[in-house]
């Protein structure tokens, strides 16, 4: 007869302990060693989570901690859905969640289809597209605010040799309509290589039997890529859309190196401005009313897309 691993913990162990540990199963056991860390989950995820719930129904400021407390009710996400400039802010991170998406996934999806061709030089050149999202925001920040710069920006000089406007005319991170598409532009060449390499493995996961297949029934490249290609590396698609659009709907430190949310508030996504609200104005229950209206809207379309990724999946 097998030793379970009750036995082997109980030989370890007093005598004492050891005869309530044999009286234990393998699953109480396994509850034993999984507990403090479901504990450690929950005291950092979900009761944060429940304070948060908690003070957005106050009138709580951070920085008068003696101060008196009232409970306002619905009254900060009353204020949060009628504000103005709380829907123009929602409407600046939706044109930065759309287009990073839409350039990362067609970039993204061609480099993959390309690499996937396996031509020589094929893991070098995987090597250096993807160099850009192991570099620090930090980094990549400072760099392109470097290369936007209006006097010595190659940026500006590139534009200039493609259209003739002068280089020192204009600002892509100023005033003029520039600086939304600047950090588009800077989180696209970041984090391409991220939805190239989800392309490129949901593109080697397809067997090779299926295009011989298509080819002895004498379909072209074009047909082959319509009816396997795209369908069968469409879930890998869908989950790099699913992870890049969480990610840049909280964007913040990429932006805030960049435009620090201006010029005025042109680039002010809705995490810039709950960041101000919480710790520059100091309104601590309206700023976690904003950080709950945040979480329920990335959450529920997270998980209606989820559902759609299931049923392509099941297809």
């Amino acid at each position: 007869m097998t030793d379970t691993p009750a036995d082997h913990l109980a030989r370890a162990t007093p005598q004492p302990v050891a005869r309530r540990i044999r009286g234990l199963s393998d699953r109480a056991i396994a509850w034993i060693f999984v507990a403090p860390t479901i504990f450690l989950l929950l005291s950092v995820n979900i009761f944060p989570l429940i304070w948060t719930i908690r003070l957005s129904f106050t009138n709580f400021a951070a920085n008068k901690p003696n101060a008196e407390v009232k409970w306002v009710g619905l009254r900060n996400y009353e204020r949060i859905l009628t504000d103005a400039d709380t829907w123009a802010n929602m409407q600046t991170t939706a044109h930065f969640l759309i287009w990073t998406i839409v350039f990362q996934v067609l970039i993204g999806f061609t480099l993959a289809w390309l690499i996937n061709r396996k031509f020589k030089g094929n893991d070098l050149v995987t090597t250096l597209i993807v160099i850009p999202m192991m570099l620090s925001p930090a980094v990549v920040g400072n760099f392109w605010t470097f290369l936007y710069q209006p006097q010595i920006g190659l940026v500006n000089y590139a534009v200039e040799f493609l259209t003739g406007i002068p280089a020192d005319s204009f600002s892509m991170l100023g005033p003029g309509g520039w600086a939304r598409w600047a950090i588009v532009i800077v989180d696209t060449w970041m984090w391409t290589p991220f939805v190239m390499l989800i392309c490129l493995a949901g593109l080697r996961s397809i067997p090779d039997y299926i295009y011989e297949a298509a080819e002895v029934d004498r379909a072209s490249k074009w047909r082959q890529f319509w009816t396997i290609t795209l369908p069968m590396a469409l879930p890998f698609l869908m989950l790099a859309v699913l992870f890049r659009g969480i990610e840049n709907f909280r964007m913040f430190d990429l932006v805030v190196l960049l435009t620090g949310g201006g010029p005025g508030d042109e680039t002010l996504l809705a995490s810039i401005d709950l960041k101000r609200e919480a710790f520059e104005k100091w309104r601590t229950g309206y700023s976690s009313a904003y950080a709950i209206v945040l979480f329920v809207t990335v959450f529920g379309l997270a998980s209606i897309y989820v559902k759609a990724l299931n049923k392509v999946k099941e297809r």
